[in-house]
């Protein structure tokens, strides 16, 4: 099966012949493949990754714009510096920096809350909030850990959970992002690792997905999440972070599709560019573990997708969302001609037990098409 739109590529080596017609005459260099692509990660590297993406390298509380009309934004934003001031102490900035498969304790700290949840819709900057605390704790960057929950679940997988116990219980403090409380069983895996954690002195925190069925009204449920963490949810405090998804706050409505000759000649021209035919491309998702999107996107500056359509089935749906995240983390631009990205889901699943998840896909999806026009706007005004 072809993996690009007139040939395949293998690592930027061309294996086949191509269709000329639609190719830039100026470019030296075939885009890259995702397709072509099939990464292995090393458990280090899982470690080594577990910091804010590089879409959230320079966030900070200051850089939180709150919507004037929300202020449990500005609230959010008090309330979470100074749980950050309030971590510093023995393994703060200073502290001997601990091996990263030591088996040294962290201190005891008292009992109470330990950790915060943010609460809030998709697109209310809780990535921003918790990337900035990140930032803010004053601890060295080998004793903080940020990550999404299927992240952390690699971990676990990658190293075994005593292990990954050790390997984190002398942080000062660890980020889940997107803690996913649709499957049972890794919710009460998290869990225990969690209070493992917190037992060795590690403060938390987090933001969640909505369980299956729970659709609320545009937010995620901080009982659900409660509830869900069993007997660590006395260590939490719920923080509510109401608003309107940002990304949208303002800004035009997302640009309509290209056609697949634009696409395909803006790849062409675009140093690191990727270019693959979407449905193709959605089958080798399913070749490559979620956790690889990540190293799957490595090097890339901007993804090129042919023929965006609909998507079949919900797991193909769901690897779709991974990948989303990934390249928004990485601030990878998505040009695509086809369908437009409101279109990416059916009705079923808008409505489904995993509707936040494919809103926020859009959401992102939408914002690095934005980021995406100039790849056509700018070539073609030459």
């Amino acid at each position: 099966m072809t993996c690009s739109v007139a040939r395949r590529i293998e690592w930027g080596t061309v294996s086949s012949t191509t269709t000329a017609s639609a190719i830039d005459p100026i470019a030296e260099a075939a885009p890259l493949s995702l397709c072509a692509r099939e990464p292995h990660v090393p458990a280090d590297r899982l470690v080594a990754e577990m910091v804010p993406p590089p879409r959230f390298d320079s966030v900070r509380f200051a850089t939180y714009i709150p919507d004037p009309n929300q202020p449990s934004q500005t609230e959010a934003v008090g309330v979470l510096e100074t749980f950050a001031a309030g971590l510093g102490g023995a393994h703060a900035v200073g502290a001997p920096k601990r091996r990263l498969f030591g088996r040294g304790k962290a201190p005891k700290t008292p009992a109470g809350p330990r950790g915060v949840y943010l609460d809030g819709g998709y697109g209310v900057g809780k990535t921003h909030l918790l990337a900035s605390l990140w930032h803010a704790t004053p601890a060295e960057p080998s004793l903080k850990a940020f990550g999404t929950f299927v992240e952390l679940t690699n971990l676990v997988g990658a190293l075994g959970f005593q292990q990954t116990v050790q390997t984190l219980s002398g942080h000062r403090l660890l980020c889940i992002d997107e803690f996913e409380l649709d499957d049972p069983g890794d919710t009460v895996l998290v869990s225990t690792l969690l209070g493992k954690l917190v037992d060795a002195g590690v403060a938390l925190a987090a933001t969640s997905n909505t369980l299956p069925g729970k659709l609320g009204e545009g937010r995620f449920a901080a009982a659900d999440f409660l509830r869900e963490i069993q007997g660590l949810s006395a260590r939490f405090r719920p923080l509510r972070i109401d608003g309107e998804d940002y990304r949208h706050r303002g800004l035009p409505e997302a640009p309509a599709p290209f056609s697949d000759e634009q696409v395909t000649k803006a790849a062409y021209a675009t140093a690191g560019a990727s270019l693959d035919d979407f449905p193709h491309l959605l089958d080798h998702l399913a070749r490559v573990h979620p956790s690889r999107y990540g190293a799957l996107t490595d090097g890339i500056e901007a993804v090129c997708l042919t023929d965006v359509q609909p998507v079949p089935d919900q797991s193909t749906a769901l690897r779709l969302v991974v990948l989303a995240d990934r390249l928004y983390d990485r601030e990878v631009p998505v040009l695509a001609s086809g369908m437009p990205f409101d279109r990416l889901f059916s009705e079923e699943m808008l409505n489904g037990g995993y509707r936040k998840k494919y809103f926020r896909a859009i959401s992102r999806l939408t914002a690095l098409a934005r980021d995406a026009k100039g790849l056509v706007e700018d070539r073609e005004a030459r």
